[in-house]
């Protein structure tokens, strides 16, 4: 660990932390930023390669001493911390990483053994959503997420706090063409691809029975599943609601959906 203490706060190593919350500029420069105590010390643990420890002078004795060996412990006086990430922030740490490669569909599955439960979402776009949605698939022990390219970025500041670092333990897929890699879950791997929608026809969650192999698809927020995902799978669940109640939230919606699927007393005896 090398520490450097800064007092300017144009020091172009402060780069990564600067106006976090009006940008995201460090997603096209292969970084991320993690806030908070916590986050710092879940992504020391984490398998991202860390390129900086951003401490506050107050923070600097909780923190410092978990810093491995080879990153930079950057340490600034109090005062300079809200200039420069451009808002109000008490937590006093903060640490930026550096992205890897998503691994690949068969360097995924090829390590999981049956019953194997996806999480599909081909277009949420809403950062708090999408970390909540990454937190219950953590608690829950999913064994991949696939994210499509409308996805919003998982490695945003709001995603990582919302979900509380799940994703950086997550074994998480962004698709380039997730038609193309849906199409091989289902054919190449026998993977039961499930449309999570709100429709009185569809089959009520709370008498489903699940396959050993099953991989559930969550719309975005706004519309839900588009038509075009739903003609694909091979199945479509809703939950039973009450009249005059038209949705619930994608992410409370995916905590039932879960919560449902991965009780051992819904596994389907005939797969």
């Amino acid at each position: 660990m090398s520490r450097l203490s800064i007092s300017d706060i144009s020091d172009p190593r402060l780069e990564p932390y600067r106006h976090l919350k009006d940008t995201n500029q460090t997603r096209w420069a292969g970084l991320f930023v993690t806030e908070g105590e916590k986050l710092v010390r879940r992504l020391l643990a984490s398998r991202y390669p860390i390129v900086s420890v951003l401490l506050s002078e107050s923070f600097v004795d909780q923190i410092a001493g978990d810093v491995p060996e080879g990153v930079s412990l950057l340490v600034i006086p109090d005062a300079m911390v809200e200039r420069l990430v451009g808002f109000n922030f008490h937590r006093g740490a903060l640490a930026c990483g550096r992205r890897i490669s998503s691994p690949s569909l068969e360097q995924l599955i090829g390590t999981i053994k049956k019953p194997l439960t996806f999480v599909v979402c081909p277009d949420v776009q809403d950062p708090e959503n999408l970390g909540a949605i990454l937190r219950i698939s953590a608690a829950f022990g999913m064994d991949g997420i696939l994210l499509g390219p409308r996805c919003t970025d998982p490695l945003s500041r709001r995603v990582l706090r919302v979900s509380m670092g799940a994703v950086l333990r997550l074994p998480l897929v962004q698709s380039d063409d997730l038609l193309r890699d849906l199409f091989r879950l289902r054919d190449q791997w026998q993977v039961q691809l499930a449309a999570t929608i709100l429709d009185p026809a569809a089959e009520p969650l709370d008498t489903c029975r699940r396959p050993e192999r099953l991989a559930l698809l969550f719309g975005s927020e706004g519309h839900g599943l588009e038509p075009s995902w739903i003609e694909i799978c091979d199945r479509r669940i809703t939950i039973p609601m009450r009249d005059g109640v038209d949705s619930l939230n994608v992410a409370v919606a995916a905590g039932i959906f879960l919560h449902h699927f991965m009780r051992s007393d819904v596994l389907d005896a005939r797969v």
